[in-house]
């Protein structure tokens, strides 16, 4: 490595560890105020709040590395164009394009170093952190479910208990999604809950939780009688469970990871299975609605069809056969199109936390490619400059990247289009700006705010007398 090299890449590395130590504090502490609600009067050891303070600092570096490499670049370059040491370069014979050798050096170790964070890092402390947020949640009478897994109810303390799963489970409103609850409590009447939605809510007091389920079915076993079995349907039911536990327990495992729990190779995998299972569901659907069209038209239907419907008439002795079997495949298909609609969501959040990883990682060498020629073309800027197109660079990049995970959530448009569209136009301006910087040059001579504003004006008068010339020559 030459001398040049060592002195550019040395001439960064101060900049860049003060950049991402005040982002991350900056960051970390409005994090904190957003999570502090969840800490405050549970009477949780210290142990308990340092692990929560730990386990929160990996996302926020996830977001403050990239944020650090631009700033860094910036100011570097700016820093050593204000003292005139660019300009000794350049009558040394090194072009500028040769600056950005060790830049790009340290930008490609940037994105290898946020590749297996975003991959490995990241993941596991997000999944640690959700475990001990729920488990500090069920230290409360405001009793924290978790999604895709059995969770055993138990109210009151006493001998009652409960099985309930969801499919998904959204915490900031309390809703719930394909919900079953198990109840085993009398021996002679197990009774089984299936509804395709529902809602938490709690007493004044907080202790006690009723479950409003929607649009669902009842299935219970009578075994005190011989083939007993009754199915029951409903559009509203409330479930109260009594007087929720208050003391903290920490579960080994915890819960099932989340899309931003995974690695690169998980969300591939489950992508890819849910994927499955979403196409498995529309060919039943497919399949039910061709059943319900021979039903329609008196075609002849399937034996077992048959006699699942004389097994529903005689549970029902007041409603016709054709009636029943309307209702039970009604019934059915809103169940299948809301798990349909439920895996294609989750389809979208795999897709889209894969490249979204991916694209911040890149990020950093996207920033490096940028940051010198905008330096260099205002070298007198200083801290006001790096400060000025830093936050610009991130307002429009985070702007781009919230929007395409929102775009790429509803399925309005592909991930793999949505989440590099940002990193695709900071590249091919950072390219362009940086083939002009040998034939341009470097004017190390003002280059402040108000050669800045000036240029902006020069556009802004040259796009007006343009404009003018254009209407006057149409009349």
């Amino acid at each position: 490595m030459g001398v040049i090299s060592r002195y550019l890449i040395k001439a960064h590395i101060g900049p860049f560890l003060f950049a991402l130590s005040t982002i991350t504090a900056l960051i970390f502490l409005n994090s904190l105020a957003q999570r502090v609600g969840d800490l405050v009067g549970k009477g949780l050891p210290w142990t308990v709040i340092a692990e929560f303070l730990l386990l929160s600092l990996p996302h926020v570096i996830a977001l403050a590395l990239p944020m650090a490499v631009l700033v860094a670049v910036l100011y570097a370059f700016n820093d050593l164009a204000s003292a005139n040491e660019i300009t000794a370069l350049l009558a040394g014979g090194i072009r500028p394009a040769r600056m950005l050798v060790p830049v790009i050096g340290l930008g490609v170790i940037a994105t290898t170093v946020m590749f297996y964070f975003n991959d490995t890092v990241l993941p596991e402390s997000n999944h640690a952190l959700k475990n001990l947020i729920l488990d500090v949640g069920r230290k409360t009478p405001t009793l924290e479910l978790r999604e895709q897994v059995v969770n055993e109810l138990q109210p009151g303390g006493g001998n009652d208990l409960y099985f309930l799963t969801a499919d998904r489970i959204n915490y900031e409103d309390n809703t719930l999604a394909e919900v079953t609850i198990f109840d085993a409590n009398d021996p002679l009447r197990q009774r089984t809950t299936y509804a395709s939605r529902g809602e938490m809510a709690f007493n004044d007091a907080r202790t006690d939780l009723y479950l409003t389920l929607y649009e669902g079915v009842v299935h219970e076993v009578q075994s005190d009688r011989e083939g007993g079995f009754q199915r029951l349907y409903f559009n509203q039911q409330v479930i109260p469970l009594r007087e929720v536990g208050n003391e903290l327990e920490r579960r080994l495992g915890g819960t099932d990871r989340g899309d931003r729990e995974m690695g690169f190779a998980l969300l591939s995998e489950n992508a890819l299975a849910r994927q499955v299972q979403l196409d498995s569901v529309r060919a039943e659907n497919h399949e039910a609605a061709l059943h319900a069209v021979r039903v329609a038209i008196n075609e002849p239907i399937l034996a077992d069809s048959v006699e699942n419907g004389m097994a529903h008439l005689q549970g029902s002795p007041s409603m016709g056969f054709d009636d029943l079997l309307t209702l039970e495949t009604v019934t059915e298909t809103r169940s299948r199109s809301a798990r349909e609609i439920s895996l294609q969501q989750t389809v979208n959040r795999f897709e889209v936390e894969y490249h979204k990883k991916l694209a911040i990682a890149l990020a950093c060498m996207v920033f490096t490619l940028l940051g010198p020629p905008l330096a260099l073309r205002f070298p007198r800027g200083g801290v006001g400059l790096v400060v000025a197109f830093s936050s610009i660079v991130f307002f429009v990049y985070w702007v781009g990247l919230i929007a395409g995970e929102s775009m790429a959530d509803r399925r309005v448009a592909d991930p793999a289009v949505t989440m590099w569209v940002t990193n695709v136009i900071f590249l091919v301006v950072g390219i362009f700006l940086a083939s002009r910087m040998d034939r341009s040059g470097v004017n190390v001579r003002g280059g402040g705010f108000g050669e800045l504003k000036s240029t902006l004006t020069t556009w802004f008068n040259r796009k007006t007398t343009t404009t003018d010339g254009i209407s006057e020559g149409s009349l």
